[in-house]
């Protein structure tokens, strides 16, 4: 398991950028960020592109699903627009591309496998893949991948396997390492609002890696580190200077 940096980019850039963008990378770069978190579906034609949603609307100038949309034409849309004008020339990118820039600046990558419901196998295939042929060629490129779906990660597990993984999880379970060993996972990433600090205690003591999102205030950030998590995902770079994250 590669090493996390204690301050991730949620979505590529955080509040700074639109999403998923290549241009949110480089603004984290830019921040003194070393890791940005971003996520992973497949199109109509399963080309790997960056994107949140199972629709369109919330983030580009397209509208309707991801699952239904060609590659060809989720590169014609505006990934930048509705978060501010200054972006307008932003495509969405693919993963490969992704990938490219990501290693380029030197920034650690969560991959988080984002599949539409009934794609679970197929997404986790395709970016375990993808992932380990650029690992390949660029055997220092830092990457985790994570999903909430078992599924997904299990792909990564079988196709991947030196390719680390972290499970997705809303809250902590009793069973939490029978859910990490379905998968091979060696990393938690769970809600900071539900976190049982009890069981943070336990999982910590395991010397398995947790991770919490979304935190957006300097305080609760300093006291799950207190706590012993070892990194956040934030919308909020701006909180910390360059050399602490």
């Amino acid at each position: 398991m590669p090493a996390y940096p204690r301050i991730i980019a949620h979505r590529g850039g955080g509040a700074l950028a639109p999403e998923n963008t290549l241009a949110g990378m480089h603004i984290a770069q830019r921040m003194g960020c070393r890791g940005v978190e971003f996520d992973v579906a497949l199109t109509a034609d399963g080309v790997p592109i960056l994107m949140h949603d199972e629709t369109l609307e919330r983030t580009t100038s397209g509208t309707g699903f991801v699952a239904k949309t060609t590659a060809a034409e989720t590169a014609k849309l505006d990934a930048g627009s509705k978060h501010h004008y200054a972006f307008a020339v932003s495509p969405v990118p693919t993963f490969q591309a992704a990938l490219q820039t990501c290693t380029e600046l030197g920034l650690w990558m969560n991959i988080e496998i984002k599949p539409t419901p009934g794609t679970e196998v197929e997404t986790g295939r395709v970016v375990a893949s993808i992932a380990a042929a650029h690992l390949a060629s660029h055997p220092d490129a830092a990457i985790v991948c994570s999903s909430f779906s078992p599924a997904a990660l299990q792909q990564i597990m079988h196709i991947a396997p030196t390719i680390p993984r972290a499970l997705l999880i809303e809250s902590i379970p009793a069973h939490w390492q029978s859910a990490l060993d379905l998968c091979g996972a060696a990393a938690l990433h769970t809600n900071a609002k539900n976190l049982d600090f009890s069981q943070l205690t336990a999982v910590c003591n395991s010397k398995i890696s947790v991770a919490c999102y979304t935190v957006n205030h300097r305080a609760t950030a300093d006291k799950l580190f207190a706590a012993g998590v070892q990194a956040i995902f934030t919308d909020r770079l701006d909180l910390w200077q360059p050399g602490e994250m």
